[in-house]
């Protein structure tokens, strides 16, 4: 049995969060630690677990074995590396740190430690991008020439964003706005799929105006095999599909796109979702056979995290691939900030 300290209720994902390991027969919440404003004490009694306003106090406890971190962004490091000095296995939330400096010091404690983490980026258990990584991999693309990776909702336009997650709108806690939050989950796989980045260019900007904070933006990935990679991310779009392209020189794939129509549509079942496939190496019946052949997809990141824990198992996951993506977002941001490409890494 995993016992689960959970660290600050405010990410709006935090109670799905503790569903999930109170839900899980091998953990339990043995302890709350909140800051007031973000409703810890609320919700460490709907857990019927005690509410503790010391960080240090929760940390020092004996009977508790790891933490799941939803601090706003910017306490992070302060809260992590606390709990790796502690000796706690973690799970985080996404962004890993605002910059890449701190993700650097959030690694140097968790190495130190030996302590078992997971970032949450569930989108590389998602099985329809699975198979996209291993069309990719096996080369039925070819040579990648483009990718576009779409992800937007009206949180703007609808103004989500209020009383505990009103910290998602302050840059100085949550390190940007729509494409710091919600594109972490495009700017992970895109590059996950394409390759490594060399430089970035973005506009970055604030369309609506329902927060003091970035709603809008597009940036640009130069890749080190000289494909482009275009990600766009919104607060204010009220409709479409969140897909995902990949273009090459022998095929493509989209994914995501619902139940939106291709007029040329060659659509291949992939789990529970269908994908737009086209490869010049592999016939109809081939590409069917091929999907058919997908290995399962792996188990969500928090699965993933205690059966670290149990049993040693390794994760797809990595304190790494956390770091890349904060450094892949700031010099984002650092492009729109002084209207230039800047190369990678920083």
């Amino acid at each position: 049995m995993v016992n689960v300290a959970m660290l600050s209720f405010a990410h709006t994902h935090a109670r799905g969060y503790a569903n999930e390991v109170q839900n899980n027969p091998d953990a339990q919440i043995v302890a709350v630690w909140d800051e007031e404003e973000y409703g810890g004490r609320e919700a460490a009694s709907d857990f019927n677990a005690p509410f503790y306003a010391d960080l240090d106090a929760v940390l020092n406890l004996d009977d508790v074995d790891a933490v799941v971190v939803n601090a706003p962004t910017s306490e992070h490091p302060r809260v992590m590396i606390a709990a790796a000095e502690a000796g706690k296995h973690i799970f985080t939330e996404k962004a890993l740190a605002i910059t890449v400096d701190e993700c650097d010091e959030i690694i140097a404690a968790v190495e130190n430690a030996g302590v078992k983490f997971m970032i949450s980026l569930p989108s590389r258990c998602n099985a329809g991008l699975l198979f996209a990584k291993r069309a990719v991999d096996d080369g039925l693309l070819g040579d990648l020439t483009f990718g576009r990776g779409r992800i937007a909702h009206p949180a703007a336009v609808d103004g989500w964003l209020r009383d505990t997650s009103l910290w998602f709108a302050d840059a100085k806690r949550a390190g940007g706005g729509a494409l710091f939050d919600l594109g972490c989950h495009r700017m992970d796989v895109v590059p996950w799929l394409m390759g490594t980045p060399k430089s970035v260019i973005a506009k970055i900007n604030n369309h609506r105006g329902t927060y003091p904070i970035d709603d809008n933006s597009a940036s640009v990935i130069e890749f080190e095999n000289n494909a482009l990679g275009v990600v766009d991310v919104s607060w204010v779009h009220r409709h479409g599909p969140n897909m995902l392209e990949l273009y090459g020189t022998d095929g493509a794939i989209v994914s995501g796109y619902g139940d939106k129509h291709f007029e040329t549509l060659h659509s291949i079942a992939v789990g529970q979702e269908n994908v737009h496939f086209e490869t010049r190496n592999l016939s109809d019946d081939e590409k069917a056979e091929y999907a058919a052949g997908s290995p399962p997809p792996p188990p969500p990141p928090m699965q993933q995290w205690f059966n670290a824990i149990l049993h040693g198992e390794p994760t797809t996951i990595t304190i790494q691939d956390g770091r890349n993506l904060t450094e892949l977002m700031q010099a984002c941001y650092l492009s729109a900030e002084q209207g230039r490409s800047v190369d990678l890494p920083l």
